[in-house]
């Protein structure tokens, strides 16, 4: 568990992923691949753009808060009681692209989520990087 100033806690996944970022940002952008590996979206990449993300288990409210091409993007992650933001930050490496994704805005009263969260987001990561690794160098989806 990390704790910031305010007493909430954070999700924090890094991984090195061998792949350029903007491959791997094709990923976190388009609606189509954002469902493979995360939910079902109608996401733009557009800061102040309002969507959803739904699975069998409900939905979670998003807003684009900031948005820096093959860089970083955040975006408000909203559901039920839960108001946090997560945060994807890619820099290269020698070997690819360090993706972090951190979702902060846990309170000590919301642990069941913050383990939730805890559990799903590696499983998360690793499913993206399954949909990168197909997607071929021009563009277009392999």
């Amino acid at each position: 568990m990390s704790f910031s100033d305010e007493d909430s806690l954070a999700v924090v996944v890094e991984r090195e992923i061998p792949f350029p970022a903007e491959k791997i940002w094709r990923a976190l952008t388009q609606p189509h691949l954002i469902e493979e590996w995360l939910m079902k979206n109608a996401f733009k990449p557009v800061v102040g753009h309002r969507f959803d993300l739904s699975a069998d288990w409900g939905m979670v409210d998003c807003e684009v808060q900031s948005i820096e091409p093959h860089k970083a993007l955040a975006y408000s992650w909203n559901t039920k009681d839960l108001r946090s933001t997560v945060t994807w930050t890619l820099t290269p490496t020698d070997n690819g692209t360090l993706l972090r994704m951190e979702q902060i805005g846990f309170t000590q009263e919301q642990l069941p989520y913050y383990r939730g969260a805890s559990a799903a987001w590696p499983r998360f990561m690793e499913a993206l990087e399954s949909v990168v690794a197909r997607l071929d160098d021009a563009g277009k989806d392999a």
